[in-house]
């Protein structure tokens, strides 16, 4: 077929399993002409003029031939983009590989000259990120084979760019009617962005160049200001509640570590806490990272952190993790004791109505906070016995843990259960009878424990025979001769 035909067979081709090997073929014939048309330098460089402009110009043949073969080629790189969004996985990986085979041969052989001294394709670039980032379906699988192109640092950085312009473009247009799709594929899309620790790291380029320490795009700053701005433009958009514990999750070790000026997170953490439930305590774990490394004044830290503290803890997905922020959290020796004590408290109340697998965790958590914090043991070792006064001090709904009166009560509800009718939590329990260790707990085993583990453990346990009765039932109301006894003896 004729030059000016292959981009309309690459878009027209309908996606039937048979005409797939036909859009196929015409990717790598593409592929194969333009590549060659690229090495030889046959495409024109430089700022493209019109097709009608061409033609009325008084230029040479060879620049007007050089001209029309730009076009073509131009019209070929926006199909390939189209048709990273066609439903054949085969079809969207052959045009992914293609553009970036490209990317790398426009790298070697520049099109466009910019303001530097250095060229990378930005504009082909653009093209393969609009095409990852889909509004209309599913592209992480696309993305997956994607990530082995950014392993160099100029790709990667250049990425970041075009992703942050990207967002900018599209979401504006989702104020009317939000995009979760396309927010999904760009979550999937620079949350595998791998960033370098240190600058020594950034040496891989895709563009080689003489002078390569002079590029920008050597510099860890300039990675880290384009990170920071694609990150930025996306959390600057209301996320779903799925890609809000997403981002929360990898948000203290993948990206703020990574950010310029980590604080300006702030804003974005504070209204992820608004969220309530499990959002919120991930939101505590980056404002907790701040605090700790970027001496950020949040003085309400620990009475946001107390309120988190309802029957919910127990049954969250993000359970473990909670209580291992917990733990973080009141690690510290310099807490004074009547927020530890207002902790420990609440933990212990809310523990009355907890299954099996979340007492065999806060029962041990509670003690480790005595034994860290030797001023609580007066919880357990009151003078005055609790049974003495007329009703519990605490404060169950005070909000400030000031106020709650903890210090004044007792772990009585840690006595309660000591009659669990399960014999590991009764176990745990009682360890608060006998002076405890100074070796705190090891809690890891048991932070994922599910009910699930403990049951299938109890099954397992080896029975022993318990007698009932030591005298044969002789009938249903024990009479010798009842009637019933014919049917419900024993023998």
């Amino acid at each position: 077929c004729s030059l000016s035909s292959l981009p309309q067979i690459l878009v027209s081709a309908p996606p039937q399993a048979e005409d797939q090997e036909i859009i196929l073929c015409a990717i790598r014939t593409c592929s194969r002409l333009f590549g060659a048309l690229l090495m030889r330098g046959e495409l024109f460089a430089g700022k493209l003029p019109s097709e009608e402009e061409s033609i009325q110009e008084s230029c040479s043949a060879e620049t007007k031939y050089k001209i029309w073969m730009r076009h073509r080629y131009n019209s070929c790189t926006n199909c390939l983009g189209e048709l990273m969004g066609h439903k054949s996985f085969p079809v969207k990986e052959t045009a992914l590989g293609t553009l970036m085979k490209f990317t790398e041969l426009e790298a070697k052989h520049p099109l466009v000259k910019n303001e530097w001294s250095f060229n990378f394709p930005r504009e082909l670039l653009q093209v393969v990120v609009e095409g990852l980032i889909q509004t209309d379906q599913d592209s992480s699988l696309l993305i997956s084979h994607f990530q082995e192109y950014m392993e160099q640092d100029d790709v990667r950085f250049f990425v970041m760019k075009a992703v942050a312009e990207n967002l900018g473009s599209v979401m504006q247009k989702a104020k009317r009617a939000p995009f979760p799709i396309y927010q999904k594929n760009a979550f999937t899309l620079i949350s595998s962005i791998i960033m370098p620790s240190e600058e020594g790291e950034i040496k891989n380029f895709l563009v080689k160049h003489a002078n390569q320490e002079e590029w920008k795009v050597s510099k860890l700053k300039e990675h880290r200001r384009a990170f920071e701005r694609m990150w930025l433009g996306f959390l600057k958009y209301k996320l779903p509640g799925s890609l809000y514990k997403k981002v929360l999750v990898i948000l203290h070790d993948s990206i703020l570590p990574h950010l310029n000026e980590p604080t300006l997170l702030m804003d974005f953490l504070t209204v992820a806490y608004d969220v309530g439930g499990a959002i919120s305590l991930l939101a505590l774990n980056g404002l907790f990272v701040l605090i700790l490394q970027h001496n950020l004044e949040y003085p309400d830290f620990y009475t946001k952190l107390y309120s988190l503290l309802d029957p919910s803890i127990f049954h969250v997905k993000y359970r473990a993790r909670f209580f291992r922020l917990l733990d973080m959290f009141l690690s510290s020796s310099h807490l004074p004791a009547y927020l530890v004590a207002a902790f420990a408290k609440r933990l212990s109340r809310l523990a009355l109505t907890a299954p099996p697998d979340g007492l065999l965790i806060v029962i041990p958590f509670i003690c480790n906070l005595l034994r860290r914090h030797p001023s609580c043991l007066v919880l357990i070792h009151k003078p005055n016995s609790l049974a003495e006064m007329s009703e519990d001090p605490y404060k169950m709904d005070e909000k400030e843990p000031l106020e709650s009166k903890a210090l004044e009560s007792s772990l009585w509800e840690i006595k309660t259960l000591q009659k669990h009718y399960h014999p590991d939590v009764a176990s745990a329990a009682a360890e608060i009878n006998l002076p405890l260790s100074e070796m705190e707990q090891d809690l890891s085993e048991t932070l994922e424990l599910t009910a699930f583990e403990i049951f299938d453990r109890d099954i397992k346990k080896e029975t022993k025979d318990v007698p009932l009765e030591y005298q044969q039932a002789r009938g249903l109301f024990g009479k010798k001769d009842d009637i019933f006894a014919e049917y419900f003896s024993l023998e």
